[in-house]
């Protein structure tokens, strides 16, 4: 993690720990700009640097309007934008405004990614906007935004209990979808067994909150050559699932490796070759 956003991440965390403020909570739908944690977090990242909003040539952002389970918002982001090694779009920035840490994730992504499409899995802790920045390797900002009904989800309870969780810790399923060929982005999918607990849910029996432990970074790469780097919080949800791209190249080895926040590594790979 790059020292910047390991800061960033840090003070959010910290600043977060008592959740939106009631002004934060009184998100406008029809006017992304008026949350002030965002305008918040927009001084402190981005200083008075221009975002180009809507930016639909760009990047669009997928999220259900409602959604059906607060701690399983399904997301995707969209790009529109050839990853050319002269231009190319570098990180995108996953906000969710009235989560207790509004930066979700900030991926890194090169040339070798092909697109800089991502997917995933958050949890959203009450109804806000959720945003997605673009920022180009030559500067430029571009931002797509979404309004999201969905409250809790931080403070959910787990799928299943911390004994049975911890018992397939870091597992990992990783796959490539589809045809491969040679040169043209190819779709892969990381699957990670792992708790992400946020720290904001209650054991019922002891009333004691059980401690934050998730996912903290992820690196991917291809034949040695870097594709996807992430660092990412507890707003991803439980079992940390990424859908992103790569171009493969011929025969090579493509390769996740997972750090978690008590510093435990978890790798695995899997093989490609052309035609599947």
């Amino acid at each position: 993690m790059n020292t910047l956003t390991s800061l960033l991440l840090a003070a959010l965390f910290t600043l977060g720990l008592a959740g939106p403020t009631q002004a934060q909570q009184k998100s406008d739908p029809d006017n992304p700009d008026a949350n002030a944690t965002w305008q918040q977090m927009r001084t402190s990242m981005f200083q008075d640097r221009a975002i180009t909003t809507p930016a639909d040539a760009v990047l669009s952002l997928e999220a259900p309007e409602r959604a059906q389970d607060a701690a399983i918002v399904p997301i995707s982001i969209r790009t529109h934008v050839e990853q050319r090694p002269e231009r190319f779009i570098e990180r995108v920035y996953l906000m969710i405004d009235n989560n207790p840490s509004p930066l979700g994730a900030v991926f890194h992504f090169t040339p070798k990614s092909g697109r800089a499409d991502i997917e995933t899995r958050v949890r959203i802790d009450a109804y806000t906007h959720v945003r997605a920045i673009a920022e180009m390797n030559t500067g430029e900002l571009y931002m797509a935004t979404r309004f999201v009904k969905a409250s809790g989800g931080c403070s959910a309870p787990p799928g299943k209990d911390m004994q049975a969780a911890m018992a397939s810790l870091g597992k990992m399923r990783f796959r490539v979808e589809g045809e491969v060929e040679p040169g043209k982005p190819a779709l892969a999918q990381l699957m990670i067994s792992h708790p992400n607990n946020s720290g904001l849910v209650m054991d019922q029996l002891t009333r004691m909150y059980t401690p934050a432990y998730f996912v903290r970074r992820i690196q991917v790469s291809y034949a040695g050559e870097p594709v996807l780097s992430a660092d990412v919080d507890f707003s991803i949800s439980e079992n940390p699932n990424f859908r992103f791209y790569f171009v493969p190249t011929g025969e090579g080895e493509l390769k996740a490796e997972v750090v978690d926040t008590n510093d435990l590594r978890f790798e695995t790979a899997v093989k490609v070759g052309a035609g599947g």
